[in-house]
């Protein structure tokens, strides 16, 4: 006879060894030698075989038919686990052995070779695997394929359950829109402010040791955490006591870091602080992407870019930067720190132009997928639409097709999440701010109203609810931009003094 226990048992397997080739993949962007990546490749071949026979195989396959025709023998954890382990087997078990091992050793390789392209600066070495991911999505968009209306559509639903091309049409030229006509009045009517102090020189030492103090005392817990250097900076959790941050550093640009810092530890302090109820399960309750950007880009832009913050933290940094920054008032400071420039890195733009970067590779998967646009075509595509929306001629494949390493991993579908976390966040700071005065709060030094709401509103659920149903029930409404235009105008006409 199937009982729970044995559903819980198979669902931790596979849980453990998602944490193996978690572990696998930080190490392989943080600290393993340059000519290890074919071993490795081949080990992430191996646990991407184990995960398979677990989450497909016939074991797996005759408890979820055994316990979907006796409900009565699951609680409500039970029944949680048994619906996610029922969707992520459609997802997964729909392809053939030999391809999944397949796909996600060219996974593997792949981000071996987006690094020696970046060190090349050129494209044509990661261009190979760039399209034999590309080609393993589009054979298996059909297997996945239920009821969305286009391909791109079930990438799509895969990181955010419900979001369609229609819907993020719409959000999309919503903000455009908004986006284009803040532009357009900061350029024409703003005082543009002064912010070459940003440049000057800090060391590493000094960025690391303020910005893991501020984070920290934003809820970020060292003892289930660390920081590592890498290329592009990330999060990797490998459980809620085990919750790892990457950066990296430029010692004339110390925003970057600050910033960076700042975000991951966002992702970091959800991870930290889900239900431990879930511990076992989080192989099949994953969280959704655009609620996981709404925790990042909250500490990064609802905090960090918050006049309200800067007042209280500013002297800490100058003190750690000392005396590199001895003449800069906070108000100085601050309107320097929100200065919009159009920039050709995505992890370097400021809060109002960072969608139009995502609505370039929105627009740019969108048409790989569903317009069919040639592959060689891709990195003349990008610089179009760099040079559409940001005014931008981009240089060379590092400044642009090649900065970021969301490809090699197979995230197609990914992007569109860092906007809606924008929105989402937003969102969330216009509810918090009916009870909680975020003023007195950074005023006081003790930020822990602000951890407690986001920790029983949000974290404590991990993946077990729908992103819609999260920001339904915290805020009272479905998504909706007003939010983020409304917040962006409030900050740049302040520091622009409009």
């Amino acid at each position: 006879m199937t009982t729970q226990q044995d559903l819980f048992e198979s669902v931790k397997e596979q849980t453990v060894l998602s944490q193996l080739s978690a572990l696998s993949g930080w190490d392989a962007l943080t600290g393993m030698p340059k000519d290890a990546g074919h071993f490795r490749a081949d080990t992430d071949a191996y646990l991407a075989e184990k995960l398979f026979q677990v989450a497909t195989g016939d074991k797996r396959r005759q408890i979820l038919t055994d316990l979907t025709s006796d409900g009565q023998a699951l609680n409500e954890l039970g029944q949680l686990v048994l619906k996610k382990a029922r969707e992520d087997f459609e997802i997964t078990g729909k392809i053939p052995q030999t391809d999944f091992v397949a796909f996600e050793k060219t996974l593997s390789e792949a981000q071996d070779y987006w690094s020696r392209a970046r060190e090349a600066n050129n494209y044509n070495i990661f261009k190979p695997y760039v399209e034999r991911i590309i080609g393993y999505l589009k054979q298996f968009i059909p297997l996945w394929q239920k009821e969305e209306a286009t391909p791109y559509d079930v990438l799509l639903n895969q990181y955010e359950p419900g979001l369609t091309v229609k819907k993020l049409d719409d959000i999309f030229e919503q903000l455009k829109v908004g986006i284009t006509a803040l532009r357009s009045r900061l350029s024409v009517s703003g005082t543009v402010p002064e912010n070459m102090f940003l440049y000057r020189e800090v060391s590493k030492r000094q960025q690391s040791q303020y910005a893991m103090s501020a984070v920290q005392r934003l809820g970020y817990n060292l003892n289930k955490g660390r920081l590592d250097d890498t290329i592009h900076p990330f999060m990797e959790a490998l459980n809620r006591d085990d919750a790892r941050i990457t950066t990296r550093w430029d010692e004339k640009n110390f925003q970057m870091a600050v910033l960076g810092i700042f975000h991951e530890a966002g992702h970091g302090v959800f991870e930290q602080n889900v239900d431990p109820k879930y511990d076992d399960a989080r192989a099949v309750l994953p969280i959704s992407m655009s609620i996981h950007e709404s925790q990042s880009l909250f500490n990064e832009v609802i905090i960090g870019r918050s006049k309200e913050f800067w007042t209280s933290e500013y002297p800490k940094l100058q003190a750690t930067f000392s005396p590199v920054l001895d003449d800069i008032s906070v108000n100085k400071f601050y309107k320097g720190w929100l200065k919009t420039d159009a920039t050709l890195i995505r992890t370097e733009a400021d809060p109002l132009t960072y969608p139009l970067h995502i609505i370039i590779r929105y627009e740019i998967e969108k048409a790989i997928f569903n317009d069919h646009v040639d592959l060689a075509d891709l990195p003349a595509l990008w610089q179009a639409k760099y040079k559409k929306y940001l005014g931008l001629e981009v240089p060379d494949d590092l400044n642009g097709i090649l900065q970021d390493i969301h490809w090699a991993g197979g995230s197609f579908g990914y992007f569109p999440s860092y906007a809606l976390g924008h929105l989402y966040a937003a969102q969330f700071k216009a509810t918090m701010a009916k009870t909680l005065d975020f003023e007195a709060i950074f005023k006081s030094g003790d930020y822990s109203p602000i951890f407690d709401w986001r920790q029983a509103h949000i974290w404590q659920h991990g993946g077990a609810v729908d992103p819609n149903e999260i920001l339904e029930n915290a805020t009272g409404e479905s998504l909706n931009p007003k939010y983020w235009l409304d917040f962006m105008t409030k900050l740049y006409e302040d520091a622009y003094q409009l």
